[in-house]
């Protein structure tokens, strides 16, 4: 750990490095380790703040279609929109979110950056509200009713 973990070390063998993403959300930070920002999975820490060149990647949906990978925010932030150069998912590199969540994440950004005009607008009544869809019904989807079924 001593060596592998070192963060001078890794910033000078400028490593590019692979972690995986429980989620991302539209600004670009990125969740490893918590599922819905309490349940602890993983990590990968220093080797992101301190790669040449950081990568994640994800599916992009989980339990069948009822988990988007892709959020309007993370429930916990491990790596900001500073430390994450590079998103993938199985749809690739520009268009990570799954077709069936695309339509709902782009009109939450835009309604939020239109109504909240700043640096990273979040609309906070709405910003979570996927995950609290996730826990009740049980399907982040806004036409979830059909889709816990």
């Amino acid at each position: 750990m001593e060596i592998s973990n070192n963060p001078e070390g890794i910033r000078r063998m400028g490593l590019i490095t692979i972690n995986t993403a429980l989620e991302a959300d539209v600004y670009g930070n990125v969740n490893s380790t918590h599922v819905l920002g309490s349940s602890m999975m993983n990590g990968s820490g220093d080797f992101t703040r301190n790669a040449y060149i950081s990568i994640f990647i994800t599916p992009s949906i989980a339990e069948g279609v009822k988990i988007s990978a892709f959020v309007p925010m993370v429930s916990h932030v491990d790596h900001n929109e500073n430390s994450v150069q590079i998103m993938v998912s199985e749809h690739g590199l520009a268009e990570c979110v799954h077709p069936m969540y695309k339509a709902s994440l782009r009109d939450y950004f835009e309604h939020s950056r239109v109504s909240f005009a700043q640096q990273t607008p979040h609309d906070l009544k709405q910003a979570l509200s996927w995950h609290v869809r996730l826990q009740e019904p049980g399907s982040m989807h806004p036409d979830r009713q059909q889709i816990a079924q």
